[in-house]
């Protein structure tokens, strides 16, 4: 159980903790990346383009005010998004090419 960063009195017990939420959040990023790298069959099958920019800029909308709701900087949600958003679009276009619905 983490404690709250307030109750923490030294640099090493912070790293740690620090170093326990990153990994957390690696494990979490990995479950998605499992979700995104099955999105390409599906968007082939619906005719849906790699980059779909309305989904994108939705997602990046969500992430922004889901951040600002629990107190993460929304200017740091929104560009990690968009780098995970255009790593994975690029990755989608080498199997799908750029046609496509944008939806």
């Amino acid at each position: 159980m983490r404690k709250p960063p307030a109750e923490i009195g030294t640099m090493e017990e912070m790293r740690a903790q620090i170093d326990q939420i990153d990994a957390a959040l690696i494990t979490l990023l990995a479950e998605r990346q499992a979700h995104v790298d099955c999105v390409p069959a599906l968007k082939r099958a619906a005719g849906i383009s790699a980059a779909a920019p309305s989904r994108a800029e939705a997602v990046l909308k969500n992430v922004t005010a889901k951040a600002e709701a629990a107190g993460f900087a929304p200017e740091l949600a929104r560009t990690m998004w968009r780098e995970m958003i255009d790593f994975y679009v690029a990755r989608e276009q080498e199997q799908l090419g750029t046609g496509g619905a944008d939806r």
